[in-house]
């Protein structure tokens, strides 16, 4: 089945687009009709010791016929943030759709955290989404209509117990969890004062655990049963369709899975051209 255009003519600007979840997310706006801008620390050379580049995005998105340019921006600098969203209605228009995706959060136990840990977690993952916002406001506040989407994670939900499973004993990941939880919290608070405008925004968390290289990095991906991982797929066809929703869709705090669920609607392939099949055993639940 040919790929729905649910999003033509609209301009998105995507953060953290390299590789993994903002890469998928990219590419699927793109192949939904979206001209897309891909930001990413680095454009034709990996940041970190990682695969993917920002590059290698446009280009899957270019070969398949769609619209994207690659834009160099560190999230962490609100100059480097301004100059990306200057380059965007420069090259392709008013920003209609925002996708924070970019994060950062150091693993290591909490008496190792320095105060610079702390700085530049918050600064990527609650200072710099509620930035971009601000400045990608003009042009949805222009339109009447808009789309701002906080990708969270499911860290921020707060652990049950005691006695606490492993993976919270481990610890580690306990500041970029808060770091989330505040990104949640200021998403709903952000998407109160601009319904009265149609403006959505909302987050989206994957239900189980994308293997994204940065996963594979971390050895997060050891602590998982097949169970709790799901395909990149679900969060990008998730993503999309907070990206397209009507204004009564705002201030939700969702999880992948049980969003499509809920909507009845099926994940797609990155190109939008197929149905996406799960090998067996990934997780298709809430």
């Amino acid at each position: 089945m040919a790929s729905t255009r649910e999003c033509e003519g609209l301009v998105a600007l995507v953060t953290g687009a390299s590789r993994g979840i903002g890469a998928a997310i990219a590419e699927r706006l793109a192949a939904a009709g979206a001209r897309v801008a891909a930001v990413a620390r680095s454009v034709d050379s990996p940041h970190t010791s990682l695969p993917g580049t920002l590059r290698e995005t446009v280009d899957r998105i270019v070969a398949r016929g769609h619209e994207a340019v690659a834009i160099q921006g560190d999230v962490v600098d609100a100059d480097s943030r301004a100059a990306a969203v200057h380059l965007c209605r420069e090259r392709l228009g008013p920003i209609d759709i925002l996708v924070n995706n970019a994060a950062l959060g150091p693993y290591r136990p909490f008496d190792q955290f320095s105060a610079k840990d702390f700085h530049v977690t918050f600064e990527a993952n609650v200072q710099a989404p509620l930035h971009l916002a601000q400045l990608a406001l003009p042009d949805m506040r222009a339109k009447g209509r808009g789309w701002i989407l906080n990708v969270s994670s499911a860290t921020a939900i707060h652990p049950k117990g005691p006695p606490f499973i492993a993976w919270e004993r481990k610890g580690g990941h306990h500041l970029y969890a808060a770091s989330k939880a505040a990104l949640d919290r200021l998403t709903t608070g952000l998407a109160a004062e601009l319904a009265k405008e149609g403006i959505s925004v909302n987050t989206l968390a994957p239900a189980a655990a994308v293997i994204t290289p940065s996963v594979q990095q971390l050895g997060i991906d050891k602590w998982l049963e097949p169970s709790m991982i799901e395909p990149v797929e679900t969060m990008a066809e998730a993503a999309l369709a907070l990206c397209c929703c009507g204004p009564e869709t705002t201030g939700r705090v969702t999880y992948s899975v049980a969003l499509l669920k809920e909507l009845g609607r099926e994940t797609r392939t990155l190109d939008g051209t197929d149905v996406h099949r799960p090998e067996e055993g990934a997780s298709q639940s809430g």
